[in-house]
Formats: C-alpha cells, structure tokens, sequence
C-alpha cells in the first residue's frame, strides 16, 4: 500500500459488529412491529367500545331527561289548576303576582320558575341559585312561540322546562290567564349519568360550553369546541382537551332548544391509554430480553469466525503503513489460513521491489536536480571567475572594468535568482506573508526588472490597465513580482519567426472577484508535445538557461493566492498565459495537498517548458 492509497483509506464496519446490529436490528423491527400492531388492534377494538358506551350514555341521558320533563309537566298541571294561582293571575297587576308568586315557586321546587302573561310577557321569574333573570323574555320567546320546545339557554344556565297555560273556567273552553314555566337545571342531569356511566356530559351553544361535568369549562379549548361544533351527529372522534384526551360524539338538540344547542358526551381514554402503555412495556421487556440474549450469543459467534480474518487485516493495514513486524495469523477457518500465507508471501516481494524502486527514485531525482542546476550554476561561476580574472589586470580602461563588473553583476544577479526560485518554490502556502498592494504597482516593478535584463533588451513590453487604484489586492508582494516576472522572461524567451520583431503585451482585468494578469506574447507557440507538462518543476530541456521552475513558480504562487496560472491559446504569432489572483481581501487560501505533490513529484522523463 502506497502512501495515497493509505491516505483514501476509509474504515468501514466490522464484520462482528455488523451481524451483531443486524440481529439487533432484526429483533427492534419485529417488536416495532408487534407493537404497532397490537397497539393498533387495542385502540380500534377499544375505540369501538367507548362508541358503543358512548351511543348508550346518549340513550340514557335522554330517558333521564324524558323524565324528567314529564315529572315538570305533571308538576305544572298541578300548579295550574290551584285556585289561588288562577285567582293572582286575574289580579293583571304585575307588582301582585310578583309577591304572591313566591309560595308558589317554592312550591313547585323547580330550579327556575316563570308567570308570564297571555301574551307571553316575563310577570315575574324566580332561580333557584338565586342566578339574573334579565333578558329571560328575549330567551323565552322561542319556547312560547313553539311549545315543542323544552330546552332554554339563558346565559351560561342550561334549563329543561315544561310550559303550562292557566285558564279562567274549563280548559277547552276557559281564558288564558297566562304561562306557568317551570324548569330543571341541566347540571342536575349531567352529574346523575356523568357518576355511574363514568362518561362527562357537555352542552354546546354555538362554541360557547353553557352546561357540562368537566371542571374548568370557562376556559375549555377553543379547538376542542370548534371541533364538536363540525363533528357529525352520531359519529364518534378523538379531541384533546387541555391535557387530557377523549372519545366524543354529539347529539343536535336544536330543534328542542330556544337557541342552537348541541350535547357533547366524552369518554376519557386515560385508562385505556395506561392499559396500553402496560401491554407496550410488557412487549418492550420482552423485546429487550431477546436482543440482550441474541446480543451475547451473535457477540460470541462472530467474534469466533472474525477474530483472525480481523487479526490478518490489522496485519495487512499496518504493512501499508510500514510496519512490516507484525505477525500474520495462522489460525482461523481454511480460507483465512490460505488468505494469510498469499499476504506472507506478496508482503515479501513488496519490500523487495519497493527498496530497488527507492534507491532508484533517489538517483534519479539526484541527477535531475544536479543537471537543471549545475549548467547554469556552472554559467554564473565562469562569467564570474573570467572576469575576475579580467579586472586584475593593470592594462584595462575604466570603461573596459565597469563593463566586466556589469557582467559579473549580471551573473551574480543571476545565481541570485536561481537561489531564490528553489527557495520559493521549496515554501508552504502558510509561509505567504500577505500585505495591501496595487497589483498594477508590481506589474510595473517587473516589467522594469525585464527591460533591464539582456533578454528583454529587444523585445517591446507594454502594459494595458485601467485605474491602478482598482487593481488592490492582499498577497505577497515578493511572490506576486517574482510569478509576474517569470511570465515576462518565459514570454521573452519566447522563439518567434525570422525577421518578427519580438513584443510583449500585458494586460490586467478583474473579473468575479479575481485578478488577471494575462501576459501574450508573438513567438511560434508551444509544441503540442509539451503542453500537458508545462507547469511541471524541472523541465528544461529545450532552452539554453534556467532551473526549469519558472512557470512552476509562476502557479506555485497562484494557488497560494487563491488563484491558477494557465495557457490560454498557443498558436503561430500568439501565446496567452493568464494568471489569476484572488481579489477579494478576506478570500482565503486554497492549496491543494494532491496538486502540491503532483508538482513536487519528479518525473523520469525529459520535458521542455516554455
């Protein structure tokens, strides 16, 4: 295993952990299940039955009603045919019937008792819990105009009432003196079924709770209400109220009632839901008690099959890491033996063919290095000694020795630049020592540098950009000129056509938050053969002079600046580079760790750069 390979490596799963979480996983489906499955037969079969008590506890509440408001009529045929009440009423003075009412209500022992006129007019009207009676006319007009009904809604107090009229003479034939109504608080009959049935009785006018068994009905959701009001009649649903959950269904009793009105019985599921949670835990114990037991079985099962296959895997990692010490296992079923004596013996001849292939990497990167290096080194040297030689002499003019020492300055300058290029290009992105600079001032700096060196002294270099203020970027200022550089010398150095004059057109644009530095020249362009290598360190075959790092520095330092570098177009009489240079100030670096060791990666075989 190489050092890439070792680098993709991705553990995955054990084999012994993952037959252990399949049978695990197995036994969790089959209790989710089991449990879905009971819980679902639970509540449909307990839902059903609540339905069923539900539709029983309507049935009874209206017997219970019944009853009751043939207990009131038989109450109030009595009342009505008493002397004395007939003889009050034909008093016709309110203030009268008002105070001799009195013994007649506490007679009847009703829980509200009305005398109206014949007309219908409220003479006077009593409650047992001593509740307001103002705007009882307006809520007892239904009920006298159709005597079907016997229900009254009088602000929050829900009432059963029986009408009665009073005659002066004979019934068929008599006067009617006035109405005596007499009327059962509804509460009574709620708390009558709500005890022995085990189910809660509410009465709905409109969203709006006027009579139940359930504490709190002030403030009873408005969900829940809004839910009962469009609930179908005889159907039977589920509601949350506040905390708690029931089964409802409903009864329209509008048409019996002086204002719309709707009976609401609830059966709490509390206790069918804690009967279900018990079944759940029962299942969940069980379940739990498999996957423990299945769990240390498949542990000890798997373990006995994995343990060398894991051992021969541990083996073979560590070798791809370079340790070559660990012992390969000889145990374990027949084809992990066989399985370990194949790695024992490509182990062997790995180690073998990788010692001959280092010792010939090594040689090979050495004689590359010492070749691209040693000739121009070699130059510099001479030019130097030649001419140091030259300036000992007593026989030469002044300008004669400025002349030498502009050589040996230009081959010191030289050796200078070279030094510098393998520095560079040795540097890590994280040693980029970033700064504010205007892009077009080092752009002139190295157009400078190139007019004054002898390869640039023919070549016609001009520059095209807009404001410089627009070309602010944050970079290396050194690293930036060195790359800019590097591109004028390669576009310089560039062969053209006989009788060409040699020009260099640079040009600087921002585009998307980038900076472009694209450089063209006119020369011949580049072979095809060497295009796909361009950018690779030491190529250099092909030109006279140079490390071959050139244009390797040139993307070096694009990529530390957020950028690349690239050959745009390449044909007879125009090359194009471009270099791009992240614009933005707050843009952070983006090196590539595998581009990185491509270019320091060096290649057996011979490239020209140009």
């Amino acid at each position: 295993m190489t050092e890439s390979d070792s680098l993709r490596y991705e553990p995955g799963i054990r084999t012994h952990i993952l037959l252990v979480v399949a049978m695990a996983a197995v036994i969790a489906i089959i209790t989710s299940l089991s449990l879905l499955l009971i819980r679902q037969g639970l509540q449909t079969q307990i839902t059903e039955n609540l339905s069923q008590d539900l539709s029983q506890s309507v049935d009874s509440f209206q017997d219970l009603q019944n009853e009751r408001l043939n207990d009131l009529r038989r109450e109030n045929a009595l009342l009505a045919e008493l002397p004395t009440l007939k003889a009050l009423m034909t008093s016709g003075d309110e203030a009268t019937i008002r105070n001799g009412a009195t013994e007649f209500w506490q007679l009847s022992g009703a829980d509200l008792f009305v005398l109206t006129s014949a007309e219908g007019q409220v003479l006077t009207a009593y409650t047992k819990d001593g509740s307001t009676v103002s705007g009882l006319q307006h809520d007892l007009d239904p009920l006298l105009a159709s005597p079907g009904k016997h229900y009254l809604i009088h602000g929050n107090s829900l009432y059963a009432c029986a009408l009665r009229p009073l005659f002066f003479g004979a019934d068929e034939s008599g006067t009617v003196l006035g109405y005596v109504i007499s009327g059962s608080a509804i509460d009574h009959s709620v708390a009558e079924i709500s005890r022995p049935t085990g189910v809660d009785v509410l009465f709905l006018s409109g969203d709006r709770v006027v009579a139940g068994s359930l504490a709190g009905l002030a403030g009873m959701d408005a969900a829940a209400r809004k839910q009962w009001v469009n609930q179908r009649e005889g159907t039977s649903a589920t509601v949350k109220v506040g905390n708690a959950r029931y089964l409802s269904t409903t009864e329209d009793f509008s048409a019996v009632a002086s204002a719309p009105l709707r009976l609401v019985v609830l059966k709490s599921l509390a206790p069918a839901e804690r009967w279900i949670s018990r079944i759940n835990r029962m299942i969940l114990a069980t379940g739990a008690v498999a996957l423990f037991a299945g769990t240390i079985l498949m542990i000890f099962l798997s373990r006995s099959v994995t343990r060398p296959l894991e051992e021969l895997s541990r083996s073979v990692r560590a070798f791809g890491t370079g340790d070559n010490t660990r012992d390969i296992p000889s145990s374990g079923t027949q084809e992990v033996r066989h399985l370990a004596v194949a790695f024992a013996g490509m182990r062997v001849e790995i180690q073998q063919a990788h010692a001959a292939l280092v010792e010939s990497e090594r040689l090979a990167t050495i004689g590359r290095m010492a070749n691209s290096v040693s000739h121009d080194l070699r130059h510099y040297l001479a030019t130097v000694y030649a001419n140091a030689e030259f300036l000992a002499s007593d026989n030469l003019s002044p300008a004669e020795r400025a002349e030498i020492f502009s050589d040996i300055r230009t081959a010191v300058d030289g050796t200078t630049d070279m030094i510098e290029s393998l520095l560079i290009f040795s540097r890590s992105g994280n040693m980029v020592r970033r700064a504010p600079e205007l892009l077009a001032t080092l752009l002139e700096r190295a157009v400078g540098l190139m007019r004054r060196h002898p390869d640039g002294a023919n070549v016609t270099i001009r520059t095209q950009y807009e404001d410089p203020t627009d070309t602010a970027v944050v970079v290396d200022g050194k690293q930036i000129e060195r790359a800019i550089y590097n591109l004028l010398l390669n576009a310089c150095q560039a062969p053209r056509p006989n009788g060409v004059p040699a020009t260099v057109l640079v040009k600087l644009e921002s585009d998307a938050g980038m900076m472009i530095v694209r450089v063209i020249d006119n020369g011949i362009g580049i072979p095809a053969s060497i295009k796909n290598n361009l950018f690779e360190p030491f190529v250099s075959v092909g030109k006279q002079k140079g490390t071959g790092l050139g244009l390797t520095l040139v993307q070096r330092v694009a990529l530390d600046h957020g950028g690349d570098a690239r050959v745009i177009t390449s044909i007879e009489g125009q090359t194009t580079f471009e270099m791009l240079i992240a614009q933005d100030l707050r843009a952070t670096q983006e090196t590539s760790a595998a581009v990185a060791a491509d270019e320091l990666s060096l290649k057996g075989e011979d490239r020209v750069q140009f």
